[in-house]
């Protein structure tokens, strides 16, 4: 079955140059000029205001009973977005494509990126609306609400659940079943029907199954793999200055320049990293809107810290471990062979075991997290459930059995001109509402130096668009 997708077809072919294109010309431009804009009128809030993020991760106005997420849940779910095939096989694709230096871009559109994220996640919870029970918003909220546009708002809407419902999906479950075929020799059908079964049964639960399950799950299996790579590094201690050297020099090698090499370096390192964290692509600011917290700039900088915790965090963790272990030197490892085969160099057998099984969890943790943006936006596009069960249906069995026979190349390639599309139209929006984002974060501020622990925010604070803010009484 994989010949039906095969990565030499001319769907692939196309895929690849039409995404050349986008990514060369426009997404890039717009990622770092929004994420350098957002620093410097911020002062760079994603370092300064570091212990606040980490202090915030337990605040929240969550009472016994109420069907709102807290802070904390909301930051799980995102990261249990965030947190998978990126971060094992997306940071190996950088470095076989890209080589090493790519890593150093991974880490420079992360610490720039999360001002980005702070700023989508603020807007998604100032515009956020009242739900059944619960809340509900994100970037086509704040299009609406605070553009405007309701057609603009419908395009995000359309973009972002083709993303992450049809076109990640298919990664997830392509990176899953291509590490159990590598650990334990089975199928890759055999294990798409797997998932099949396990995702459908996940996505028909709902946003508060999802939301306990991934509160379990992310912070378990991000600390076990954390664990392994701080004994590898531990063990190759005398290698990392090397290592390091190695990223900076591949980063700005004169080689690289004259080569050419160093455009496909950054590219590659900054569309993994977008993948990895989606700073600025308008992901989880659909979830943080679900947030119950007193300020919208809270959960700006809890957003901000999972942009941290993802990229700087786990992406670094595997892209030492390849590193150290010299195997990216072999042209024929790509994606998650190339993590197992890393780690079956430093750790023994036991590795290529150890990545099967945590990328089924990291994995299958981003599938059911990504359900979980596309249910959010065809709520906002319609009130018909035939559409949602259409959508749970597509997630959860089609696209995760697609992803499981089809190749890696074109799984990348779709989710590579999905994620530049929907990038394109949130940054956009929030470049457009960045002054509300400015004032929010002054006002939180102001409350902070006045000795106010925690800060609260009042809709009629904004008279100028009091009428569009539905929350925040």
């Amino acid at each position: 079955m994989e010949g039906i997708f095969s990565a030499d077809g001319f769907l692939n072919q196309s895929l690849t140059s039409v995404n050349n294109i986008l990514w060369t010309y426009i997404v890039l431009a717009l990622l770092i000029g929004c994420a350098l804009l957002f620093s410097f009128k911020t002062r760079f809030v994603q370092i300064r205001m570091l212990p606040e993020m980490i202090r915030l991760l337990g605040d929240g106005t969550k009472k016994d009973g109420s069907k709102h997420i807290s802070s904390f849940e909301a930051f799980a779910v995102s990261i249990a977005s965030r947190v998978g095939t990126g971060n094992l096989a997306g940071v190996a694709t950088a470095i076989a494509v890209g080589g090493p230096g790519a890593v150093f871009w991974m880490w420079t559109i992360a610490l720039l990126g999360a001002a980005t994220a702070f700023a989508e996640s603020t807007l998604a919870q100032l515009y956020k609306r009242h739900g059944k029970g619960t809340y509900i918003g994100g970037p086509a909220y704040y299009i609406k609400y605070g553009l405007h546009s309701t057609r603009f708002a419908r395009l995000f809407a359309v973009l972002i659940t083709m993303t992450f419902c049809l076109a990640y999906i298919s990664i997830q479950s392509n990176t899953i079943c291509g590490a159990m075929n590598n650990a334990f020799g089975i199928p890759a059908w055999a294990m798409g029907i797997i998932l099949v079964v396990l995702s459908t049964a996940c996505v028909f639960g709902g946003i508060q199954r999802i939301a306990k399950v991934s509160s379990i799950l992310v912070p378990v299996m991000a600390v076990l793999y954390f664990i392994l790579a701080v004994v590898v590094i531990g063990m190759n201690i005398s290698l990392i200055p090397k290592v390091i050297k190695l990223i900076v020099e591949n980063a700005f090698g004169l080689q690289q320049f004259a080569g050419g090499f160093i455009g496909i370096t950054m590219m590659n390192g900054i569309k993994r990293g977008l993948f990895s964290n989606e700073a600025g692509e308008g992901s989880a600011p659909n979830i943080a809107a679900s947030a119950d917290v007193t300020h919208p700039v809270k959960q700006g900088l809890v957003q901000a810290l999972g942009v941290f915790t993802d990229t700087l965090l786990v992406c670094s963790c595997t892209a030492f471990i390849i590193l150290i272990s010299g195997v990216f030197t072999n042209t024929s490892l790509n994606g998650i062979q190339l993590t197992q085969s890393a780690l079956q160099h430093e750790v023994g057998s036991v590795g290529t075991i150890f990545v099967a099984l945590a990328i089924l969890m990291f994995a299958f943790s981003s599938i059911i997290g990504n359900y979980t943006y596309g249910e959010m936006n065809v709520k906002f596009l319609t009130s018909d459930r035939r559409w949602l069960f259409l959508l749970r249906i597509m997630n959860g069995a089609v696209m995760v059995f697609f992803g499981a026979i089809a190749s890696l190349d074109l799984v990348w390639s779709i989710g590579d001109l999905f994620m530049g599309c929907v990038t394109i139209v949130n940054i956009v929006a929030i470049v457009r509402l960045r002054h509300q984002v400015f004032s929010l974060l002054t006002d939180y501020q102001h409350q902070k130096r006045n000795g106010v622990k925690s800060p609260e925010f009042h809709r009629s604070q904004m008279s100028e668009i009091q009428e569009n803010i539905e929350c925040w009484e």
